[in-house]
């Protein structure tokens, strides 16, 4: 049996060699065979405001832009605030819970830090 390396996303030891690839059946991450294995510290989400400032989990932002609420008549006036942000992978990089409006997804773009 092979030595291969278990997956840097998810710890998998089910990895196998695909040319000169690496790829996780469970995962589906695949990384270069001579990737070094602080590769990890790469895989970390980063999210960036409108203003380029960088966002973490349990920030609070304020909406730059009326935000109509699909499915319904609500709108996110701009000026908001949004407490205590949960940064995601996906389109929509913010969870959040909004008083009136209740739990929601948002676009980086349309938030500023603070």
């Amino acid at each position: 049996m092979s030595a291969l390396p278990n997956c840097p996303k998810c710890g998998s030891e089910y990895t196998y060699e695909d040319g000169t690839m690496l790829v996780c059946p469970e995962c589906g991450h695949e990384w270069a065979k001579d990737a070094a294995p602080a590769e990890e510290a790469s895989d970390v989400l980063v999210v960036k405001d409108a203003n380029g400032n960088i966002l973490q989990d349990g920030d609070t932002v304020t909406v730059i832009k009326d935000l109509k609420v699909k499915g319904s008549s609500l709108v996110v006036k701009v000026g908001t605030k949004v407490k205590g942000i949960r940064l995601v992978e996906g389109d929509h990089n913010i969870d959040c819970k909004i008083d009136g409006i209740g739990p929601m997804s948002l676009k980086s773009e349309f938030v500023k830090k603070g």
